[in-house]
């Protein structure tokens, strides 16, 4: 004789709906023990292939030197790296909707460690943009926001906005990591034997980092989160014919042009200023790290008073941050870099929480990883351009002024897109 009630009428298993009255012995512990054990994962795979690709603005001094590339050539493999992660961001979302993070970990591992070792024996600009380019770019894209925010979002539903800022911090964590760390490496040993420590780092963590995500697949999913996945599934093709999805590209596309016409070439800035490059490293790094707690502020502040308002502060001192950046002079002017470096590294990627949990909020479903992937083809565009755009800027006036002014006002179009995505009602 089975013990089991009989079931209710409507609520049948294939609905997939939570019950009115869950079982109390059932633990609830278990489910979100392994849910912060998932975002702990998520979080330093994210930092590492971050940080990797971060570095570049420290060996883009190196190349310079060495092999006598202006700014805009040496900002070529950069821009592509940036378009090549908008263009693959469909591809990587498709994948981790049907294969699921611990294998994009792998792939995306294996590439960095291949992309990383070669890169100690190049000697032509092509070689450089193949291997940073493209095949570094594909593996960090396996390392990061597409791939884990999916499987986030359905297990943080109401601290949607406090987990993804979580994992959106990882980035700035490894960019402060990278700078100070790579140019000390370059110092004592040079730039192609760095390359070489990096890969062999890569190489012991990536096997690690893939195990965390085993039983990702298998955590049960909180019974807010199959309400929310019930409510509405989204697919991809409804997602590409709304507004709101347009909007979101927008916004993506001019906060990476905003974002990159200054980050890639802030050490070369400093140097140019007559800052030691040393110095400036370290303190661009000490202005990175404070974009930790920036992301973290500000995503879970998104959860309470709203993404749009959130997005909106982060704006505001992003743009006071290159304000900073355009006063410098000379290398006496010690304070303003410091402003600069901490204004604009407190919101470096704060606005990422906040934008992607707001396409989560709008299109949920198991397309999720699909539709964030064809979105993010806008912040690959615009970084790249943003990259790219700057070297080319500098080539031209001998200056970046006019690139931290246009990245001004990328960031104040991407503040009036996000604001025309509130709710009106």
């Amino acid at each position: 004789m089975s013990l089991k009630s009989p079931p209710q009428p409507g609520a049948t298993k294939e609905a997939g709906l939570p019950q009115p009255h869950p079982d109390p012995t059932r633990p609830a512990n278990p489910p979100r023990r392994h849910a912060w054990i998932i975002l702990a994962g998520a979080f330093t795979t994210f930092a590492v292939g971050s940080g990797f690709m971060h570095a570049y603005t420290v060996f883009l001094v190196e190349f310079v030197r060495d092999f006598a590339w202006s700014r805009a050539e040496v900002s070529i493999a950069y821009a592509v790296a940036q378009a090549v992660g908008g263009i693959s961001s469909p591809l990587v979302g498709v994948l981790v909707d049907r294969l699921g993070p611990r294998r994009l970990v792998l792939l995306g591992g294996g590439l960095l460690i291949a992309g990383l070792a070669a890169s100690a024996a190049i000697h032509a600009l092509w070689q450089l943009v193949l291997l940073y380019g493209i095949v570094m770019t594909l593996g960090a894209n396996c390392l990061g926001m597409v791939v884990f925010v999916p499987v986030l979002s359905r297990l943080f539903v109401r601290q949607r906005g406090m987990a993804v800022s979580i994992l959106q911090s990882a980035n700035g964590f490894g960019r402060a990591f990278s700078a100070p760390t790579s140019q000390l490496l370059i110092s004592g040993i040079g730039w192609r034997p760095a390359y070489l420590v990096q890969a062999a780092f890569m190489a012991a963590v990536v096997l690690p980092l893939a195990a965390l995500f085993r039983r990702a697949d298998a955590v049960p999913v909180m019974p807010h989160s199959r309400l929310a996945v019930a409510a509405r599934s989204w697919t991809l093709l409804e997602a590409i014919r709304s507004r709101q999805f347009w909007l979101l590209f927008v916004v993506y596309l001019c906060t990476g042009i905003g974002s990159f016409l200054v980050s890639l070439h802030q050490l070369a800035f400093a140097v140019d200023m007559g800052f030691d490059k040393l110095y400036a490293a370290t303190v661009l790094g000490m202005g990175s790290f404070l974009s930790i707690p920036g992301i973290i502020v500000t995503g879970t502040l998104s959860d309470y008073v709203g993404r749009e308002i959130s997005a909106m502060l982060t704006y505001g001192v992003s743009i006071a941050g290159a304000a900073c950046a355009l006063l410098i002079t000379g290398p006496d002017q010690h304070l303003l870099l410091w402003l600069h470096a901490c204004l604009f590294g407190i919101t470096w990627g704060a606005r990422g929480p906040a934008i992607t949990a707001k396409t989560a909020d709008l299109f949920p479903g198991r397309q999720l990883g699909a539709i964030l992937g064809v979105i993010t083809i806008g912040s690959g565009l615009g970084s790249g351009l943003g990259a790219w755009g700057a070297g080319f800027i500098f080539d031209v006036s001998g200056s970046y002024r006019l690139a931290f002014i246009l990245s001004m006002v990328a960031y104040a179009l991407g503040c009036v897109a996000f604001w025309a995505l509130r709710d009106r009602k």
